[in-house]
């Protein structure tokens, strides 16, 4: 992976290749152990709530102002390593021309599920100009950010597809499953197409600035590998080799994937997301060579603080089995958490790796 050096690029990606956690997702040594959080910007935060009061999810991720000032906020609040762009994963498919909305409680609704050749029709390629938005939200933060990396993402196509597939989120994945069993060629023709969309997607916020990028395949825990490696994996892998180029490192995350680690690191990941449900040390041997992010449960930040202090130093020291380690939660940050036990897990992280 060519890189630059830091210091004779003063790009954003340049200014931030020294930072604790872009080295830890290249393997080099770190100061301390970084930490992040997924779904840091959010619910969880007073300030998010009240900025976010009356505005529609896809409305919010299309203003850059209000974009910058969320996916600053737990920056400010936690001090953490890392900010992530806010936006949604159905964001690209909603600029591509798919009917949908994000409903509160809910989650993303699709008005004409996808489940035939005709249906495919209506899922247009994306054009960058139609996310300009995008583009503008990242070179604010970057500028705002200076030398803290800005993480960039997008939902990888299986995940994808499943909300298109069942028009919904979905419990047991049985449309997707029909579709992807009983028409091969028009599954892998879908997500083929999803993933040019992805691509274009992230390329957008990769030119605007973006240190990293993550790729969640959020739902992708429900096939077995068999099915992966031949019906997912080689549209992650076109999404995660057309960024190669980039030199940014690549996160690739799913949840429920303890199983699909090695297939999802040959996908074309720098870095792989863990969820709480494998410990690091056993991903560590199931990716050999590749850094690994995660993967404190979630829940576990409502129990009493020395619970959280005791699981805390128990992943620290699991991920100590990788070339590089990114702190962070097993899934996302729960609406309910308290965000000072997040403030606190960011500063025992820091003190307890502090090399």
């Amino acid at each position: 992976m060519a890189v630059m050096s830091s210091a004779t690029d003063t790009s954003p990606a340049g200014r931030t290749a020294g930072s604790a956690f872009v080295r830890a997702c290249r393997g080099q040594s770190v100061p301390h152990t970084p930490v992040w959080f997924m779904r840091q910007a959010g619910r969880s935060l007073p300030e998010y709530r009240a900025l976010r009061a009356g505005i529609r999810m896809l409305e919010s991720c299309r203003q850059p102002d209000l974009v910058t000032e969320i996916t600053l906020q737990p920056v400010r609040r936690h001090g953490v390593d890392a900010a992530i762009f806010f936006s949604d994963i159905m964001v690209p498919l909603d600029a591509a021309g798919v009917e949908l909305d994000i409903v509160a409680g809910t989650g993303p609704v699709v008005a004409e599920p996808v489940r035939t050749l005709a249906d495919l029709d209506r899922v247009r390629p994306l054009d960058p100009a139609a996310v300009s938005y995008v583009d503008a939200a990242v070179r604010m933060l970057t500028a705002e950010l200076l030398d803290k990396p800005l993480i960039g993402f997008a939902g990888a196509p299986f995940t994808l597809a499943s909300y298109l597939v069942e028009g919904g989120p979905s419990r047991n994945h049985t449309q997707t499953k029909a579709l992807m069993y009983g028409d091969p060629q028009l599954w892998h023709a879908l997500l083929d197409r999803l993933a040019d969309i992805t691509l274009t997607f992230l390329k957008v916020q990769i030119g605007a600035g973006v240190s990293a990028v993550q790729l969640f395949d959020s739902w992708v825990g429900a096939l077995s590998e068999a099915d992966y490696r031949q019906y997912v994996q080689p549209h992650s892998r076109k999404v995660l080799d057309g960024l190669a180029d980039a030199g940014l490192p690549r996160i690739h995350f799913g949840v429920g994937t303890g199983l699909l680690l090695p297939a999802m690191a040959q996908a074309g990941a720098d870095v792989v997301g863990v969820d709480w449900r494998t410990p690091l040390d056993q991903a560590a041997k199931q990716v050999l060579g590749h850094p690994v992010q995660g993967n404190l449960d979630p829940a576990v930040l409502f129990a009493p603080w020395e619970v959280v202090e005791r699981e805390v130093r128990r992943v620290l020291a699991e991920g100590r089995a990788a070339p590089g380690h990114v702190f962070n939660l097993g899934h996302g940050v729960l609406p309910e958490t308290d965000p000072t036990v997040l403030t606190r897990v960011v500063e025992l992280v820091h003190t307890l790796s502090a090399r």
